[in-house]
């Protein structure tokens, strides 16, 4: 660190030493409204002064300065207007010299990171400015930020009419680390000036409370100046007194703020516990959303951010939650209801609304210390039910023949092709599935209504469907209304009227960043959907991602959120060997959510520690396979395909293609040559998958083989038996991420989301009309699942089939 800094030194030396030619009015006399360098403290003049400052913006910031003539406080001199918003910035300033001014004009933008920030500035001038030797300028800035330490700064201005020039150099201290002492110190020079003439300051910035600042400055010709900054949260006040090289008060100046969130005492001294804040959970829970145009999906790592940061901002005294429009898989609402239950261990009181609710939804609901329904709504609480359509007989009558590849008890993937019912071994582990899900949303909801099992039981079995008056007199619910009379529940509930407060206004979410130097950073990658090359997990992308992560100094450990049914075993594979090779060299924790089976798990094997939620679908350690061809479908439909070979086996899986369907269909099973090779490659293909779940998990490979056999478990049966380490969600994950990463508790990290969103917005629509027969087969699980196997027709598949796998969402 102490050789950076000295070559960052050696580089602000060796750029300051060629500027400017003229000087009329030096760097102190034009940037009079600053209080200290501007690298150093509060971003200078929002980009004005040096561009690259507008990196350091995350909302928009607006200031207005203005001084006195002289002493008198009611006079009213110079001026300037300064505009920005993260990376682009507008400023506009105004000078008198007695009958004569100008009014310089400056557009800048910039770009970078926390560590190392560049901008770049145009600049005009109007009024008299040939009189204040005035020209329009080029500028370019750099801010580096190498530790929490020290800030340096340089900014070259160029005239572009002349060879006029100017360079200042800047540094800023922090002795302690943080924004309560700031030193600072800046020079500027010009061409053919030498060192001993070039103006310079130096001074100090005191942080005496939260958002408060006093601010001294000294300037070579022995002038100084005294001033402080108030900041209230989004908008601040401040004040400088300007002396002359006799120490004599000159003027004052004043300026007032409007922009992003700030640092204050506010909050804590008058503003603690008045605020809730409104959670419209209006739409459907998904990992990704587009930024445009997608108010129907709610981003499910921002509902776990807005959660965490209300339990962490002092203004929040309630979390209301209207659950009424919530579509949501139950691992998600687990670990919402997780965070929720943090909210209440730190004194905020949760209260959540629904108009009709299932399952889930009120599993989620009954966290609330007050849950609120609809007078009109309904409760449906029947319990839990897994089941599976069988097309054994439908195909016979199609002319579609399903060999089923089965040579492992639990893998049961194809039945729905090859049975008429379950087998024994399928309806054994749905049915351990089911009552895990059960028993988890029994005993949190009986623990947070104050209910025993056999009440919770009897609401179930005995009635099932709930009006808002039975269910208020089950004691499911407390009271009944509306979220449209949110405020007097709050109210009547809190005892006293609290102020709503927008998820983006929350302190941790809309706080500036004053911290110097680059955070740890953890990366959250997603592996989400069908393990395929190039669809669903992306194979080929996600490889690429955990090298060049296991490559970056920066990001110190990296979360995996897995949710993948499995798949392709050559993208799994792909996968896995890239996720051990990164944690090899940095942690990697797997964080699976709804389901992380077969190839889902074999893509989290490698990781350091497997978290997973209760009711995660997990394990499945097993590969299946099948053969769909045609029996008679070709003679029903009346068609026929015909060919010319040259190999034994060359038209095994030759056939017929299915109109609209887009599915070829192999004129023929295999033969019995053709199908004990096949179970060779099956049992090879398992054997190599037990063998790299034993090394990735440190387990025997016997014991691998007795919870093998193709069995998915919930994530509690899971942990029993060493697939997972411990039960949590996304971000238990990231804390144990960081905590392996030796990132100390106090300190701040960036998290990084790989990738954050699906995209601008969905172009899909405006290219392609899709079909009927398409449209069907993207929402219809069975069709898909047709699909699939089809796709992959005698081919080894480490995967629970879409369609196939436990679903509960009531």
């Amino acid at each position: 660190m102490l050789r950076t800094i000295l070559i960052l030194v050696l580089i602000l030396t060796i750029f300051v030493m060629p500027v400017m030619a003229q000087n009329v009015n030096d760097y102190y006399s034009r940037y009079q409204f600053l209080m200290a360098s501007p690298g150093a403290f509060d971003d200078g003049l929002v980009g004005f002064d040096n561009p690259a400052a507008l990196s350091l913006l995350n909302r928009m910031e607006s200031r207005f300065f203005w001084s006195t003539d002289g002493v008198d406080a009611s006079s009213f001199n110079n001026w300037g207007l300064f505009l920005g918003v993260p990376h682009l910035g507008f400023g506009v300033q105004r000078q008198n010299e007695g009958d004569y001014h100008v009014t310089d004009y400056r557009f800048g933008t910039s770009f970078g990171s926390p560590a190392t920030m560049f901008g770049l500035a145009y600049g005009w001038t109007t009024g008299d400015k040939h009189l204040f030797d005035r020209k329009r300028i080029a500028s370019v800035g750099m801010l580096m930020r190498p530790c929490r330490y020290i800030s340096l700064g340089l900014v070259g201005n160029f005239s572009v009419e002349d060879d006029w020039n100017e360079g200042v150099a800047e540094v800023g201290l922090r002795p302690l680390g943080n924004s309560r002492l700031t030193l600072f110190a800046d020079g500027a020079i010009e061409r053919d000036m030498s060192f001993s003439d070039a103006p310079w300051s130096a001074g100090a910035a005191v942080e005496v409370a939260p958002g408060v600042n006093l601010v001294g400055r000294y300037f070579d010709s022995e002038a100084f100046t005294f001033g402080f900054t108030f900041n209230f949260g989004r908008n601040g006040i401040g004040a400088q007194s300007h002396y002359d090289k006799n120490q004599d008060l000159s003027s004052y100046s004043y300026h007032v703020r409007l922009g992003g969130q700030r640092k204050s005492f506010v909050p804590v001294l008058f503003d603690e516990n008045n605020r809730y804040l409104p959670l419209d959970l209006n739409g459907t829970v998904d990992y990704h959303k587009y930024v445009l145009f997608d108010d129907k999906t709610l981003r499910f790592k921002d509902l776990l951010d807005y959660i965490r940061a209300a339990s962490d901002d002092p203004r929040v005294a309630v979390i209301a939650l209207n659950l009424s429009s919530l579509r949501i898989y139950g691992e998600h609402a687990w670990e919402i209801r997780e965070e929720l239950q943090a909210a209440r261990a730190a004194g905020k009181k949760v209260i959540a609304f629904f108009d009709r609710a299932g399952m889930t939804n009120y599993h989620l609901a009954s966290v609330a210390d007050r849950v609120v329904m609809d007078p009109e709504g309904s409760l449906q609480l029947p319990g839990y039910i897994l089941g599976r359509t069988f097309f054994k007989a439908t195909l016979e009558k199609l002319g579609l023949g399903f060999d089923e590849w089965r040579f492992f008890k639990y893998k049961s993937a194809a039945e729905a092709l090859s049975r008429e019912s379950m087998s024994e071994a399928d309806r054994e582990q749905r049915q351990n599935f089911v009552d895990d899900a059960y028993e988890i949303v029994r005993a949190d909801v009986c623990q947070s209504r104050n209910l025993t099992e056999k009440q919770f039981d009897d609401v179930v079995d005995n009635q099932g469907f709930l009006m808002a008056d039975e269910a208020l007199e089950a004691g499911l619910v407390d009271t009944l209304a509306r979220w449209s009379d949110k405020n007097d529940v709050i109210t009547a509930y809190y005892g006293r009227r609290l102020g709503g407060l927008a998820a983006g206004d929350l302190l941790d979410l809309a706080l500036n960043r004053e911290d110097w130097g680059p955070r740890p950073e953890i990366a959250i990658v997603y592996g989400l959907g069908e393990c395929a090359m190039d669809q669903g997990i992306r194979a080929r992308w996600l490889e690429r991602v955990f090298l060049s992560l296991a490559r970056n100094r920066q990001i110190k450990a990296v979360v995996f959120r897995v949710d993948s049914p499995g798949g392709d075993g050559l993208a799994s594979d792909l996968v896995a060997e890239a996720v051990r090779e990164c944690a090899q060299k940095k942690p990697v924790v797997i964080s699976q959510g709804r389901v992380a089976g077969s190839g889902g798990y074999w893509i989290s094997m490698y990781g350091n520690e497997i978290i997973a939620g209760p009711n995660t679908i997990t394990g499945s350690i097993g590969v299946i396979g099948g053969w769909l061809y045609d029996k008679q479908i070709g003679e029903k439909l009346g068609m026929s395909a015909d060919f010319v070979k040259r190999g034994k086996h060359a038209e095994l899986g030759f056939g017929i293609r299915l109109p609209f369907l887009n599915m070829t269909i192999p004129s023929r099973n295999l033969d019995r040559e053709e199908r004990a090779e096949m179970e060779r490659l099956i049992r090879a293909f398992y054997d190599d998958f037990v063998r790299k779940v034993a090394d990735g998990r440190d387990l025997p490979v016997e014991r691998v083989l007795e919870i093998a056999e193709g069995h998915f478990y919930s994530g509690l049966d899971g942990m029993e038996i060493g697939l997972v380490d411990r039960i949590g969600g996304l971000n238990t994950a990231v804390a144990a991420a960081r905590t392996r990463a030796g990132i100390a508790p106090g300190d701040k990290i960036d998290l990084i989301e790989i990738p954050k969103y699906k995209g601008l917005f969905d172009f899909s629509p405006f290219p392609k009309i899709p079909s009927p027969f398409e449209t069907y087969f993207e929402n219809d699980d069975i069709l898909r699942y047709l699909k699939v196997a089809a796709e992959h027709n005698g081919r080894a598949l480490p995967m629970m089939i879409p369609g196939t796998y436990p679903v509960m969402d009531q």
